[in-house]
């Protein structure tokens, strides 16, 4: 009855699987795969800096130069919190 008429070979609902199938492996397989492969390699084994790196500036002290403004840090000031 209602299976042996869903099931018959060469209905339209199936060829429709199929082309959708065919597309997702080929869009898998020669994109989606290549893509991920090739940024792989070029992330962990082609870049200098390794992902995750941060890379900051040396910690300024009283009496440093700030190169871009010529500023001198002032020391700091002493503070007494009178607990030692």
């Amino acid at each position: 009855a209602f299976w042996e008429r869903f099931l018959r070979p060469g209905d339209p609902w199936r060829q429709q699987v199929h082309t959708f199938y065919q597309g997702g492996r080929f869009v898998l397989l020669r994109v989606l795969l290549p893509a991920w492969a090739i940024t792989y390699y070029l992330k962990y084994h082609v870049r200098k800096s390794p992902h995750g790196v941060v890379v900051t500036n040396p910690r300024i002290f009283p009496g440093d130069r700030i190169l871009e403004t010529g500023e001198i840090m002032p020391p700091l000031k002493d503070e007494h919190h009178r607990h030692h």
